[in-house]
């Protein structure tokens, strides 16, 4: 057996297999260890859809590699993987749910993910064993279906073994240690014992250059053993078997399978097996297993079946489906299917370790494990995927989430397969967990709470005695009810002043000896004098944009970066892995996260100044807070009230403002003050989605949004913040790779009751030249705006293009950039 490789995938199922033949293909020396025999775990009790629906840009390229790639594998292996490409039904019983499949056909779009509407009038011709009178209409995507997921696994393997990939099975991973250059596996052989898998007295170890763990449900004794935390538990999930349904068998004889059926608003899928139907619901309190261990006599196994649970949907798959009344049940299944928090999988660098990479958390396993194995093997073998997998990063979660927290919010994640996707959701499991000081006062003044990196932030603020029949919880893919709320408070900020809390920026110490060396060549702009900022990019090696950070310079060696709020632990890890990389290069450096340590406002508007005049503590009150005294892009200690504060002169809306950044333990104080002197201002209270509008009229870019890792900070239009005059990491890439698209800002003629989402697909007569990555409205022009990427011959001011909304076409004009203020008068403004 083998004992040196490059790469060593632990983990048999079909995501592991999936990742291992990539690898091979990718010409690496592979291999694959699974403890029990390949498909022991959730593999093989899965129900073998492959859904190519995805609210997600990433997830969705994910599903459609596999999708097309199993097609192909019966050529290349010999062996048919079982699919059956039977179509996929998503029936809608109202009004909301077909906007949501409007918004997801233009994810669908983008991705270029073929799908048709059917009305219940086709549907009923075409399937007349379904009932359609109490529907709206469905989605259908003829392309996919289900397939065997022993026998894809299989194909997988068999490939994988002819790309020169090893596979060894009975072989429990139990230690990994790393040299600094490669990884040591510390392994054990294991045998049957009594239908018990045990370790026998034969242990070896593996050296291997990368490890990918694809452990299903044993990914909390994964995290133990790697000291690290993997927020994917597993949860129940059953499904059941009937006898032969009559008048299924009759159709049958003259006539193709079902589709896939999926009836969402009834939280449940049905396929055809054998004659009978597999019934598979997403019920209520379904609970989370295996919280710390799976018992190690738990192997294909299975829970007792809770009937009760789920008598709901069984019964409107009755409903549905009348002639499945009086058919009996032939076999039942119910087993855990492993889930994340937000219900994406963890693909990518594990947190704080070198060459680890974790393929964690699939609750659609079968579906993701080609098209996992595909990115994935990009990322390891040339440096990045050709579509930003920042979504699925194992370090979207930091250190405060718990096993508790994962447990409860994987159960919430469960129940929510079905329940609608709004863009503007905000689901409650484990909340309020962290908040800032004065959340409750922000509660008490009617503020109505989002959720970023556990963090409680305000969306918006309404009234905090609601008048009756309103309510806040409300969602809805058009404009929602928190709209008029985020308008009032976009126009306030643009006209008085606004406040917002910022407090759960990312903000990191960067200071030593190296620091300055490091920073220059981490980053792509100038680094700022000291006593002022910039804003500058950190880039890929591949040259694409990693992150973005706002750098105030304190001291000679000594910066305070701040960055996206979303993406603490992601920043940080890429933070301090360069930093070490480069030790040798750039001396000793210092790197702490304080980000819980400052809590930070954003005042801004046209009376900013004045509100900050009111409290300020300068001896010449005639000059405290000048241009001259304090221009823009600077940042000065100062003193409100009896509140210390790192004020930095800039704003993310556009207008007048600072960013106050202060001791966490004083937010309550300088809440107050601020909100005492403001009254007179004007002031209001704002909102993260008034913020998300008024950034787009300034063409601001988002991380995560127009930022990522699939485009240049070149593409995305930031040439102002690159200086070609030095090197920094990733520049020889950034320029080869050119402009592939360039990102615009475009006014939008919508429907008047919607905004977009961020999602659309951009057209030109037609034909698809690009995509929407914000969008929402703007106070300063009256109508929709967004953001995104088109063709560079498109992104010339002025050009008219298309999107689709609620599948109607709408006219957008690239505007200019910055097409609110675009010399930054009012930003600049003296006072």
């Amino acid at each position: 057996m083998k004992t040196h490789v490059k790469a060593l995938v632990v983990g048999g199922g079909a995501v592991g297999n999936g990742i291992a033949y990539h690898l091979a293909k990718a010409g690496w020396d592979t291999m694959l260890v699974e403890r029990d025999e390949l498909t022991a775990g959730s593999t093989w009790h899965a129900a073998g859809l492959l859904p190519l629906f995805n609210m997600s840009y990433a997830t969705t390229h994910i599903h459609k590699y596999s999708v097309d790639f199993y097609k192909g594998l019966e050529a290349e292996t010999g062996l048919n993987p079982g699919f059956y490409v039977v179509g996929n039904l998503r029936m809608a019983q109202t009004d909301a749910r077909m906007d949501e499949y409007m918004l997801y056909s233009s994810v669908a779009e983008t991705a270029g993910v073929y799908h048709e509407f059917l009305s219940p009038k086709e549907i009923a011709e075409r399937w007349p064993l379904v009932r359609t009178e109490d529907l709206k209409g469905a989605l259908f995507h003829p392309q996919d279906g289900y397939i065997n997921p022993a026998d894809v696994t299989q194909a997988m393997a068999k490939g994988a073994r002819q790309l020169g990939c090893t596979i060894e099975r009975r072989i429990q991973v139990n230690g990994y240690r790393w040299t600094g250059r490669e990884w040591i596996v510390s392994c054990v052989r294991m045998a049957e014992q009594g239908g018990n898998l045990v370790p026998t007295e034969e242990s070896f170890e593996i050296h291997a250059e990368h490890v990918v763990t694809a452990t299903g449900n044993h990914a909390q004794r994964t995290a133990r053993l790697l000291g690290i935390k993997i927020p994917a538990i597993p949860v129940e999930h059953q499904y059941i078997v009937t006898e032969p349904d009559p008048a299924l068998v009759e159709w049958r004889k003259t006539n193709p399978q079902h589709p896939v059926l999926r009836d969402a608003d009834a939280k449940w899928y049905v396929r055809e097996e054998r004659g009978g139907w597999i019934l598979g619901p997403y019920e209520r309190n379904a609970p989370a297993r295996f919280l710390y261990d799976v018992p190690s006599s738990f192997r294909a196994d299975l829970f007792p079946l809770d009937l009760e649970r789920i008598e709901e949907e069984y019964m409107s798959m009755i409903h549905r489906i009348p002639s499945s009344e009086t058919v009996g049940l032939k076999d039942d299944y119910n087993g855990p299917i492993c889930y994340t928090p937000d219900g994406n999988p963890l693909v990518g660098p594990a947190p704080g370790l070198r060459n680890m990479w974790l393929a964690e958390g699939f609750s659609f396993g079968i579906t993701a494990a080609g098209g996992t194995g595909h990115y994935l093997a990009q990322m390891m073998t040339e440096g990045e995927a050709e579509i930003d997998m920042a979504s699925l990063d194992p370090r979207r979660y930091g250190s405060w989430m718990t096993t508790e927290y994962a447990a409860r919010k994987n159960e919430e994640c469960y129940e929510h397969v079905f329940i609608l996707h709004h863009p503007d959701e905000e689901r409650e499991a484990c909340r309020p967990l962290r908040t800032a000081p004065v959340y409750d006062r922000q509660k008490a003044l009617g503020a109505q709470f989002g959720q970023v990196n556990g963090w409680e932030r305000p969306n918006y603020y309404g009234p905090a005695d609601a008048p009756a029949g309103f309510d806040h919880a409300s969602r809805s893919f058009r404009r929602g009810a928190w709209h008029p709320f985020a308008r009032a408070e976009a126009e306030a900020l643009r006209e008085t002043a606004g406040l917002i809390d910022a407090t759960a920026f990312t903000k990191h110490l960067v200071r030593g000896p190296g620091a300055t060396a490091f920073l220059d060549w981490f980053t792509c702009n100038k680094l700022p004098a000291v006593g002022r900022i910039n804003l500058t990019y950190a880039l890929t090696p591949a040259g694409t944009t990693r992150t973005e950070y706002t750098i105030v310079r304190l001291a000679e060696n000594e910066y305070y970066l701040v960055s996206a709020g979303a993406w603490t632990a992601y920043d940080a890890d890429w933070l301090r892995k360069c930093a070490e990389d480069r030790i040798g290069d750039f001396g000793w450096i210092d790197i702490h996260d304080v980000t819980t340590q400052w809590g930070v406002f954003a005042l801004a508007g046209p009376n900013a100044r004045a509100i900050l005049n009111e409290v300020v503590k300068d001896a010449d009150p005639a000059t405290r807070l000048s241009n001259k005294r304090f221009p823009w892009l600077s940042y000065r200690d100062i003193e409100l009230g009896m509140c210390p504060v790192r004020a930095v002169r800039v704003a993310y809306t556009g207008e007048l403002g600072w960013e106050l950044h202060h001791p966490i333990e004083m937010s309550t104080y300088l809440w107050d003050l601020l909100l005492k002197a403001g009254e007179k201002h004007g002031l209001k209270l704002v909102g993260a989605r008034a913020q998300n509008w008024l950034r787009q009229e300034k063409s601001y870019r988002a991380f995560g949004n127009e930022l990522g890792r699939d485009a240049t900070p070149m593409e995305a239009g930031l040439d102002r913040f690159i200086d070609l005059g030095k090197d920094f990491q990733g520049k020889e890439a950034m320029l080869a790779t050119g402009i592939r698209s360039k990102c615009v800002t475009l006014l939008i003629d919508g429907p008047a009751d919607a905004d977009p989402w961020g999602k659309e697909a951009l057209l030109l007569n037609g034909e698809k030249v690009g995509r929407l990555t914000s969008g929402g409205w703007s106070v300063a022009f009256g109508k929709q705006i967004g953001m995104g990427y088109v063709r560079p011959d498109l992104a010339e001011v002025g050009t008219k293009l298309q999107l689709r909304m609620f599948r109607e076409t709408c006219e957008a004009v690239v505007a200019e950039d910055s097409p609110y203020d675009p010399k930054n008068v009012r930003i600049r403004q003296d006072g």
